[in-house]
């Protein structure tokens, strides 16, 4: 399962409408690629389709889908957005990595 902060959900949305995509009907695709200070990046999209061995979940209102591989990295994951001053865009609050980068979209098991 990977839940979705209130501040994440409506960022999502108003990116999903800004690009075309339904947030009721697409999907946001969540995965984790080879790469990154770490080892592994997370990777952000959104979908209108769905591939035969993704995992769906819905939570607050955003439909997710992840690939059967990078379920297992992303499993108990929360997806936050902060628009601070450090910086603004998606945060990983992933249970399962050991360790992060300073900028936060890599990690290790």
């Amino acid at each position: 399962m990977i839940t979705v902060s209130e501040t994440a959900r409506k960022k999502v949305v108003e990116l999903m409408t800004d690009d075309g995509f339904d947030a009721i009907n697409d999907y946001v695709r969540v995965g984790v690629k080879s790469g990154g200070c770490s080892g592994l990046s997370y990777d952000l999209t959104f979908d209108k389709s769905l591939a035969e061995e993704d995992k769906i979940f819905e939570d607050n209102g955003v439909k997710i889908i992840v690939d059967k591989k990078s379920f297992l990295y992303l499993v108990g994951t929360t997806l936050e957005y902060s628009g601070g001053l450090n910086g603004k865009g998606f945060v990983f609050n992933n249970p399962n990595a050991q360790r992060t980068c300073g900028c936060g979209e890599s990690f290790s098991l």
